[in-house]
């Protein structure tokens, strides 16, 4: 079977600009949890088998693991976009994940030491005061530019991080201009990101990984199985990316939202400035319709 690359529209300026240096290797992170096997698109939660306790002792109770999605019989890593629901005879539940990518390069380095913002303070310290969960999108870059905040926001309950890459280069070409990263390196890339995450203090970290640009091909899925992560994408864009009225942003994700939907959105001042006064405006709109908002973990268990 032969996987098309997937192309983002709405994302394509951001894409053209994200481009960076390419990840090293890099041991995989202690925290990182092992995959649990699932049915291919249900999102149902596999558990570990943890080791027995040694005579006399009480083990103590185990986190469960985040769910995921096991590679498929063709060594393809799974892409998730959504929550499949319940059958049709039942109401579907009114949940969904809003996602927040932290897009930065090594190249960006500079334009940050001169004042550009990759970061978004407000956009965080906001879904704290509305007590909403979210699941970021980080890449390894942007946890090393802005580690302090990599770690509030990696050890705070309502926050988990997912990998976005290290570099940002592109996982399958064409991509919007972006460099592309070799599929000998792709691991390597996805690794180092990850290490970037135990870096800064990160404990909230989740086995799920994002194309760059949201462009892949069955070579990247590939190359990603034997790390046991999930991609997931979206179903549902918010068109955040270098928008300038948030009022737009929040009638874009409104209009798409049904139950079990996964938002893309952006934590980058500098290329999706208006995102956090559309936040003010989508989730209590969200919020009387009946959703409640969980992380993508939560999302893909259900």
């Amino acid at each position: 079977m032969t996987i098309p690359v997937r192309r983002l529209s709405a994302l394509a300026l951001l894409g053209a600009v994200l481009v960076g240096c390419g990840g090293g290797a890099a041991a995989p992170p202690a925290a990182a949890p092992a995959p649990t096997s699932t049915k291919p698109g249900t999102g149902a939660t596999g558990t570990a088998t943890p080791a027995p306790p040694a005579a006399g002792h009480q083990a103590p109770p185990s986190p469960k693991a985040p769910p995921t999605l096991a590679p498929g019989p063709d060594g393809l890593t799974r892409v998730y976009t959504h929550r499949t629901g319940k059958p049709a005879s039942a109401s579907p539940e009114k949940v969904v994940a809003l996602t927040f990518d932290a897009d930065m390069t090594a190249d960006q380095g500079p334009r940050a030491a001169r004042g550009e913002h990759f970061d978004n303070p407000q956009l965080i310290a906001t879904l704290r005061r509305l007590k909403v969960d979210a699941t970021v999108f980080m890449t390894g870059r942007w946890a090393e530019q802005y580690p302090d905040q990599a770690r509030s926001i990696g050890n705070d309950p309502r926050f988990e991080i997912a990998n976005h890459s290290y570099s940002h280069y592109a996982f399958a070409t064409p991509c919007y201009g972006l460099p592309t990263v070799a599929a000998a390196d792709m691991a390597a890339d996805v690794k180092r990101a990850f290490d970037a995450f135990r870096d800064a203090g990160a404990t909230h970290v989740v086995p799920y990984f994002r194309f760059p640009g949201g462009c892949y091909d069955d070579e990247a899925l590939r190359a990603l199985a034997p790390l046991g992560v999930t991609a997931v994408q979206w179903d549902v864009v918010s068109g955040d990316a270098f928008a300038k009225d948030p009022d737009a942003v929040a009638d874009q994700v409104l209009e798409g939202v049904k139950p079990g939907s996964l938002v893309v959105m952006h934590c980058t001042r500098s290329a999706a400035p208006v995102t956090e006064q559309a936040i003010r405006r989508i989730v209590p709109e969200l919020r009387a319709k009946g959703y409640r908002f969980v992380k993508v973990s939560e999302l893909m268990s259900r």
